[in-house]
């Protein structure tokens, strides 16, 4: 006569054996992998990808001015209550890393200035486009612009007549934030590279731009960065 407990081990064995074929039947397996999410999404964080060839856009924060300062802690310089700018997507890979694009226009309006010396602020004008651009998902999701060189070019009434100053950078840093879908600039250093000695130097570019959206979609959803 068999044992208990060999019994015990052939009804343990049989048991195991059909658990195998049950899930073997039915396809169930393990988990599968998340989905690839991209750096750059529209409408939610880990939403749909933002294109290549995308235009994304966004002006000033409401109620905040992009400013040119003579100093990174003053406030002796232009300021413009609207700025904006587009870019178009090249790359967006998969998370980590960074998007790329191109800034195919950035623009300054309804500048004042109160420089000493001067009386009115004519136009600032950003030049030297198209620009690079990288948005990455590291610590701080750093903003990278560049270009060659990047150039600002302020012209003001003064009184002894109008005076054009001209700075250029290679590049500005800021950063990207999913609350409120925003790209900051904080100081970013200019030089001058002409203009009389009545154009302060160097200048310093801050502006808060946001909500940024996807303009190529319907409904122009918020971007986020992943």
């Amino acid at each position: 006569m068999r044992s208990f407990t060999s019994r015990s081990a052939s009804v343990a064995t049989a048991f195991t054996a059909a658990a195998t074929a049950a899930l073997l039947a039915t396809g169930a397996s393990a988990p599968a992998p998340a989905a690839a999410v991209p750096v750059l999404t529209h409408g939610s964080a880990g939403g749909s990808a933002v294109a290549v060839g995308d235009v994304v856009s966004a002006s000033l924060v409401t109620g905040t001015k992009a400013t040119f300062y003579s100093s990174a802690t003053g406030t002796t310089g232009v300021s413009c209550s609207t700025s904006s700018f587009s870019a178009t997507v090249t790359s967006n890979p998969t998370a980590p890393g960074a998007a790329t694009g191109s800034v195919t226009s950035h623009t300054l309006g309804n500048c004042t200035s109160n420089v000493s010396g001067t009386t009115s602020v004519q136009s600032i004008t950003i030049e030297n486009l198209p620009y690079s651009m990288s948005v990455g998902d590291s610590a701080g999701n750093p903003v990278v612009i560049s270009g060659s060189p990047m150039q600002i070019t302020a012209r003001l009434n003064s009184w002894i007549g109008p005076i054009t100053c001209v700075y250029r950078a290679t590049s500005m840093s800021g950063s990207a934030d999913n609350q409120g879908n925003t790209i900051s600039f904080s100081n970013q250093q200019f030089t001058r590279s002409s203009g009389p000695s009545s154009c302060f130097s160097p200048g310093y570019f801050s502006a808060t731009y946001g909500p940024v959206r996807d303009t190529s979609q319907s409904g122009n959803p918020a971007v986020f960065v992943n």
